[in-house]
């Protein structure tokens, strides 16, 4: 990226030089034929090299990085030297003008054939035109907008010097005031060019956006997949580089992954169709055609106290919804601390589903296990006996336990039939669990993995 800058810079410099030796042709002869319009001509060459200078200066500040000042970096000094160039070009353009109105009342006339001056507006088409030529090709390369502010001066250079050519010839075929009018439609033209060059840059300023672009971005990311919606898009161009602020709406039951994946693919999206915009995106949760009880499970796990949510299910008779769910807190807190924090659940659901008719929480102990335990393979005799009381269990894997303090935690490998359904499995698991428990593990955590035999 920073090599393309230089070269933007080094086509700058070229038009540069190519436009000072202009302005120092046009002006030595404009003086020797006396010709007012080529005098003026010159004039404009000197102010469009002062316009290049500009656009130098901001080309090369423009590629500072962001920093602690200037977040969105620098990009905005382009703006800013358009609109310097422009006022200036306005106020000589109107300077002008004043200037061929006081000499038509005093005319004077070409001291010497106007030869001389033909020949300075001559060499300025070869300058403008080598300037158009050699700006376009590093635009279609390179881009950017200091290049191309200084491919319209090359243009407007060239409409200009042809202007004086019509007002040499014309004066060179005794129409004494063809000078006083090609200075005149030449002043005006700047004039107008002027006005337009600061409306554009006073535009990117203030941060002025074409609609179209904000609809084409919302377009884009609505079609996203993934995205159920949109919320503010604030964008703002500076410099080559279009910032785009973009607000999504995502299903409230994704996950934080699966929203990242999704503002990563706008993001992309945009990229594709805008390759110069730098992208932001805002997600936040959408419960529109989310299950509820998704919305309940969210609901429950944000109180205060609740280390987990599980089992959530909902039923409905007669309009009415009748919900259930396991939550888990701290297994040191008492009854009434617990029944509290299931109250809360309780009022928290029935504030955001107002047809909730009646809501049954089973509250479970919830235990935290470290996470640096050594792990060890043991034949318990007592918990393998268990094992072989259930005629159920057809075979016995292993058995690992973890220690800790006080707390016990159990993992054990069992194979059943494999035809068996999975609540018949699930109830002799639980009934095993228990029964180790009870027997000989008061405090344990015991997890059976079920395996097909």
């Amino acid at each position: 990226m920073e090599n393309v800058f230089l070269k933007r810079t080094s086509a700058l410099k070229l038009s540069l030089v190519a436009i000072l030796s202009a302005f120092v042709v046009e002006f030595v002869l404009g003086v020797l034929s006396n010709s007012l319009a080529l005098l003026t001509d010159s004039i404009h060459a000197l102010l469009d090299s002062v316009v290049t200078v500009v656009l130098l200066l901001a080309a090369r500040f423009a590629i500072k990085p962001p920093d602690a000042e200037h977040t969105y970096g620098h990009g905005k000094v382009e703006s800013l030297g358009g609109l310097i160039g422009g006022i200036a070009i306005f106020l000589i353009a109107c300077f002008f003008i004043f200037e061929a109105i006081l000499r038509i009342q005093s005319p004077t006339h070409l001291t010497i054939t106007g030869s001389i001056a033909l020949a300075g507006a001559a060499y300025t088409i070869c300058v403008d035109i080598f300037r158009i030529t050699m700006l376009r090709r590093a635009l279609s390369k390179l881009g950017g907008t200091t290049l191309k502010a200084d491919f319209y001066h090359a243009f407007l250079d060239l409409g200009s010097t042809l202007v004086v050519i019509a007002g040499i010839v014309l004066v060179s075929f005794g129409f004494e005031h063809g000078d006083f009018f090609a200075a005149v439609i030449l002043g005006t033209l700047l004039c107008v060019l002027a006005v337009k060059l600061v409306y554009k840059t006073a535009q990117d300023l203030t941060d002025i956006i074409s609609p179209e672009l904000v609809n084409k971005v919302q377009n884009i990311v609505l079609a996203t997949q993934g995205v159920v919606g949109t919320g503010p898009i604030l964008m703002r161009r500076s410099g080559d580089s279009i910032f785009a602020d973009v607000t999504v709406s995502l299903r409230a039951d994704v996950s934080f992954d699966k929203a990242h994946e999704i503002s990563t693919a706008v993001e992309k999206n945009i990229k594709d169709h805008i390759s110069n915009a730098e992208i932001t995106v805002h997600f936040e949760p959408s419960w529109k055609d989310v299950p509820s009880d998704s919305k309940i499970y969210e609901i429950a796990s944000g109180v205060t106290g609740v280390k987990g949510i599980h089992n959530v299910s909902q039923h409905t008779s007669n309009d009415a919804i009748f919900v259930s769910l396991h939550a888990m807190v701290d297994r040191q807190m008492n009854l009434d601390d617990a029944h509290h924090i299931s109250e809360i659940i309780e009022e928290k659901i029935r504030k955001e589903l107002s047809k909730v008719q009646h809501i049954t929480i089973h509250l479970e102990p919830y235990i935290t296990m470290p996470k640096d335990l050594k792990s060890f393979d043991t034949n318990d005799e007592k918990i393998l006996q268990l094992l072989k009381e259930h005629s159920e269990v057809k075979k016995i894997g292993s058995i690992v336990m973890l220690n800790f303090d006080d707390l016990l935690k159990i993992d054990i490998d069992c194979s059943f039939e494999k035809n068996l359904s999975i609540e018949k499995v699930h109830d002799l698991t639980s009934q095993i669990e228990q029964d180790i428990r009870t027997h000989f593990f008061k405090n344990s955590v015991i997890t059976i993995h079920p395996e097909p035999y």
